[in-house]
């Protein structure tokens, strides 16, 4: 049975985010508010709790996870960012989009996709996903809560409970997130491409 916290959406308990971080610590997999959507989260080391995030969503190595990160230097130790996509990223951040880089070898390569070995990576901009980031003191693996045969990611915690409560560790409930996932931004050409217009304004990204 996962068990449930209601979190304040703008001052979270720190208590409850310790608690949070114990449980990704300890192998859970949880289901947790971010700046676009909904998410599933998990440690990013912890094989097994990876692989139930994937079997929750029905993907496969060739879908992109996501690594949310507290900010640039951490990105920078798990992607390859060079000084012009720096600049690009930093314009955006925190905020609503996920860009694909080329994964360090510091990602264990179970988790990038299987054949380019590229990551998504982003720095979210809200307040429980920043403070469990800030509590885990690393960055945390996640996937948009969008289930299988649902034509838009769950935004209700008390549904997210009811359809995953034996399936996930930990929902945390921090009200309406929306249902629009983050802009998707591919890094790794020359030029960058927009894979998926969501949430984040590309506008700043054509000037």
């Amino acid at each position: 049975m996962a068990q449930f916290f209601a979190i304040h959406p703008e001052n979270p308990q720190r208590r409850l985010l310790r608690q949070a971080v114990g449980i990704l610590r300890g192998g859970g997999v949880i289901v947790y508010p971010t700046d676009s959507l909904y998410a599933l989260g998990c440690h990013l080391g912890d094989k097994a709790a990876v692989e139930r995030m994937r079997r929750i969503r029905e993907i496969d190595e060739r879908h992109h996870l996501t690594v949310m990160c507290r900010n640039l230097s951490e990105m920078g130790v798990l992607a390859r960012v060079d000084n012009r996509n720096y600049r690009l990223i930093k314009s955006c951040t925190p905020g609503s989009y996920t860009f694909i880089l080329l994964a360090t070898r510091e990602l264990p390569r179970r988790i990038l996709h299987s054949n380019r070995k590229t990551i998504g990576v982003r720095i979210p901009n809200h307040p429980v996903s920043l403070g469990l980031l800030e509590e885990m003191g690393e960055p945390l693996l996640s996937t948009s809560l969008l289930l299988p045969g649902e034509a838009e990611p769950l935004n209700d915690a008390a549904r997210i409970r009811q359809r995953l409560e034996h399936t996930v560790d930990l929902v945390i409930d921090a009200g309406s997130c929306g249902v629009e996932p983050t802009t998707v931004i591919d890094l790794t050409g020359e030029a960058p491409l927009i894979v998926r217009q969501g949430k984040g304004d590309v506008g700043a990204l054509l000037e």
